[in-house]
């Protein structure tokens, strides 16, 4: 019986081990395809109640229907003006395209009011998706036949194809240089050979297998995918499970060092862990879940898909990770060996001293540390979330904003990029002249059966006819918002118009005030959550709002660094209005995890110590772990600025800061000095509430 009992646990492990090489070997693929399910057209991710969302669905009646307009555009390549036979050369050029299966429909070339330049514009439809990049490069080779002009193609259509280049390669270059980062990082904290690799491979399996189930359900349409998306899932992933897998590992070495069984010593870092490793899965997964309130559809879109992460790496970490540390025991952290939390005390490491400090002057810790982050959240209502221009979209100079940039300087800045009014055909003129007439308006004329605004009778459809409006500022501006709010108003006091207003503008301003809403909704339902999870976890109420306050402060104080150094050093005049609400998101339900981690930790040893070597204990046993993690957490999301796009240069930034703030300055100094201060009464009103003692040195309280 004995010897059947010793080949049935070793059997576990083995069984598990096969299942997750199977996982890895059968879905790994799926890592690398996600692409083949995910879309990069933005107009996609609207708010599906905003007034922009509902003119792209009424133009779909429209015989035309939705197209992507290139605009291309030729400048003299002496400088100089251009002459009639440019001209001409242009517009056959553009003709030349009408044999593209991909192009919808092509204008005359046009020239500007200086003569310095020519611009056409070639409708592609929405959903090329991959072969967009061609078809607007195919567009750029047929306008190169202009002798003596320099040639750039603007608009959405050459924007898209510049972000879908952007994320060409995202697969392999971003999980390489995550999995660098944190391979590189294990091995110098570590000093083991085999631990770093096998939390890596850990990691890379629990991805394979989020991918897999996020591939299978967006190609079913039951979530959407974009190149931001699918980035963020491969950082939030591999980030996780190493966080998790740090922590089991470290109690696992400790247990070692108290017995030479490792069956016993899993059982016990299992037992010990597992309620820390899941509330914070579930502070994670949860408040990714809360996105699902929002008015838009790519915030939406990443809820469901980063919980599947959360999931999959905690599972990896709870059965991949203990079932090949048994099988290697201590061979596993080769050639450093295992210590108990006792030998780590006595043995005046940094986190000994950092605790014993904190217990000296609590009071002078936490109040210099609250000073310190309530200095830079001063700061943070100077950060700017009111949208960004389009040259500012991407990191580098893409081709797009180069030729947009050049296009404004000769034509109204809304060229080829109109605002679209859909109104009752009686009422057309009227509201064509309400149009022309509203400040900031460059022209305005009903869309004929041509396809092409004015020259001949509007085209109706059920009733209805398109005005395109095209405003003198660029489409993506403050002053092109401006205007459009003015243009609504203008053909909405059209009686019996029944006017709405679309287009890019409209859909950057729609935007806009759809996540202002969204952050109001969604801030306090994640607090909330995550209170709710640590009152259940700590069996307390003084210590979870005390963690909340915490984070949110850290939060804040993030953001007003962030606003500095996004001003000052990387010269970002804005951010996209969603960045505040996903670092947020992260910042808030991944930093409170190795708050998490500590206070867990602390409330093992009060019940055993009391609450003074609780904290003692708690600190000088998770900071090195702790640390490490959030080290590595950072260096993951680090790798989003690969992505030569500003918003994940941002995100990134946002959170990779404000981790590394929390881990070293909130969890490390602020939090334990604050429980330190109170004491027994930070655990009320739970059992270890409780005063027994006065200073609680070695008291046992049972709860």
């Amino acid at each position: 019986m004995a010897a059947t009992a010793r080949r049935t646990r070793w059997l576990i492990p083995l069984l598990l081990l096969a299942v997750w090489l199977g996982v890895g070997g059968t879905l790994g693929p799926y890592a690398g395809q996600l692409s083949e399910v995910s879309t990069n057209d933005q107009a996609a991710f609207l708010p599906e109640d905003a007034e922009s969302t509902k003119v792209i669905d009424a133009q779909e009646r429209f015989q035309q229907g939705e197209t992507v307009p290139a605009v291309v555009l030729w400048t003299a390549a002496d400088g100089g003006r251009l002459d009639t036979g440019q001209r001409r050369a242009a517009t056959r050029a553009l003709a030349g395209l009408r044999d593209d299966a991909a192009v919808t429909s092509v204008s005359p070339a046009l020239p500007s009011r200086d003569g310095e330049a020519l611009q056409g514009v070639v409708d592609l439809p929405p959903d090329l998706d991959d072969e967009l990049g061609a078809a607007v490069e195919r567009v750029r080779d047929a306008a190169q036949h202009v002798p003596g002009t320099d040639v750039g193609v603007a608009g959405p259509a050459a924007s898209q194809a510049d972000l879908s280049e952007a994320f060409a390669g995202i697969d392999g270059i971003l999980l390489a240089v995550a999995l660098a980062s944190v391979l590189l990082i294990l091995l110098v904290v570590y000093r083991s050979v085999l631990l770093p690799l096998v939390i890596i491979a850990g990691a890379v399996f629990a991805l394979a297998l989020a991918s897999a189930v996020v591939y299978a359900l967006a190609d079913r349409g039951t979530v959407s995918v974009d190149g931001q998306v699918q980035g963020i899932l491969s950082i939030l992933v591999i980030g996780a499970a190493t966080d998790y897998a740090l922590l089991l590992t470290a109690r696992f070495r400790e247990e070692l060092a108290r017995t030479a069984d490792r069956f016993a010593a899993m059982r016990a870092a299992w037992r010990e862990s597992v309620g820390a490793i899941t509330a914070s899965a579930a502070t994670v997964a949860l408040g990714l879940l809360a996105l699902l309130l929002s008015g838009l559809t790519n915030n939406r879109a990443l809820g469901p898909v980063g919980a599947i992460g959360i999931v999959c790496a905690v599972a990896g970490a709870l059965t991949f990770l203990p079932a090949v540390l048994l099988l290697l025991g201590r061979a596993a952290y080769w050639p450093a060996k295992p210590k108990s939390a006792e030998a780590k005390a006595a043995s005046g490491t940094l986190w000994a001293r950092i605790a014993r400090l904190v217990d000296r002057a609590p009071r002078r810790v936490w109040a210099l540390t609250t000073v310190g982050l309530l200095a830079c959240a001063a700061f943070a209502p100077t950060f700017s979330s009111e949208g960004v221009s389009l040259d500012e979209i991407f990191v580098n100079d893409a081709p797009s904003v180069a030729a947009q940039r050049t296009l404004g300087e000769h034509f109204p800045g809304g060229s080829g990029n109109p605002a679209v009014v859909l109104a009752d055909a009686r009422k057309a003129t009227q509201v064509a002249d309400a149009a022309t007439a509203t400040d900031g308006v460059a022209s305005a004329a009903p869309v004929t059966e041509s396809g092409r605004p004015g020259g001949g009778a509007p085209l109706v459809v059920d009733g209805r006819v398109r005005v395109d409006v095209t405003l003198k500022d660029a489409a993506d501006s403050d002053a092109a918002k401006e205007t459009l709010v003015h243009l609504r108003d203008a053909v909405r006091a059209v009686p019996g118009a029944d006017a709405l207003v679309g287009g890019y503008t409209a859909q950057q301003y729609d935007t806009l005030h759809t996540a202002e809403r969204d952050r109001t909704l969604i801030v306090p339902v994640v607090l909330g959550i995550i209170l709710v999870i640590l009152v259940g976890l700590l069996r307390s109420l003084v210590t979870p709002v005390l963690l909340v306050a915490t984070v949110a402060l850290n939060f804040l104080a993030t953001l007003g660094v962030s606003s500095l150094v996004f001003t000052h050093l990387f010269g970002f005049a804005g951010t996209d209005p969603a960045v505040p609400l996903y670092g947020f998101v992260f910042l808030v339900a991944l930093g409170v995890d190795y708050n998490i981690f500590l206070m867990s930790r602390v409330r093992e040893e009060t019940h055993h110590h009391g609450p003074r070597q609780g904290v003692l204990r708690g600190l000088t046993a998770t900071g090195g772990v702790i640390t490490s993690a959030g080290v590595v957490l950072a260096a993951t999301f680090a790798a989003l600025g690969v992505i030569p796009l500003a918003f994940l240069a941002q995100v990134a930034f946002i959170v990779a800061f404000g981790v590394l703030l929390d881990t070293l300055v909130v969890r490390s100094l602020l939090v334990p000095a604050l429980v330190r201060e109170l004491g027994h009464r930070a655990w009320w009103p739970g059992a270890l509430g409780r005063r027994r003692d006065d200073d609680g040195t070695n008291a046992r309280v049972e709860g």
